[in-house]
């Protein structure tokens, strides 16, 4: 099955190196015991936003004054394995690619046998918080994700 985002599978799955536990809850499941289709988005959700504190992209869009907002321009996830109530992942994001206000994040999700499960891409927008327009990244913020793809 070729996933239109990757086009090396090995080579993508080695260029993460930020990740973040999750564990499948009897909640997040459907009645064969089997992870809801929807839920990898609210694990992709986790992820994005511990990874944005990593790369210190948190601190004006948390504060009530500041000037700027992220938001989700589109996200989308295949599925590769089947994933089982209490199961526990490790979902990966890294930054693919950076725009004058956007950055392109790309999501992978692993099980404790270090297989690949569900995978992801999606792109979010730094907005003016008043405005709503698209407001440019600053040089440091570019260099903050620059400096988390190529380490």
């Amino acid at each position: 099955m070729g996933i239109s985002y990757i086009e090396d599978m090995q080579k993508w799955v080695e260029e993460f190196t930020f990740s973040v536990p999750v564990s499948v809850w009897f909640s997040e499941t459907d009645m064969y015991g089997h992870l809801n289709n929807t839920v990898p988005f609210k694990y992709f959700e986790h992820a994005r936003i511990e990874y944005l504190k990593h790369v210190g992209q948190m601190d004006d869009w948390t504060d009530p004054k500041g000037q700027t907002i992220p938001v989700v321009a589109d996200l989308q996830c295949d599925f590769l394995k089947q994933v089982y109530f209490d199961e526990h992942l490790d979902l990966y994001v890294k930054a693919n690619s950076i725009g004058k206000s956007s950055v392109d994040l790309h999501y992978m999700a692993k099980n404790r046998k270090n297989e690949v499960v569900f995978t992801g891409r999606g792109t979010i927008v730094q907005i003016d918080r008043k405005t709503g327009k698209s407001f440019a990244w600053s040089e440091e913020q570019k260099s903050a994700f620059l400096h988390k793809v190529m380490n």
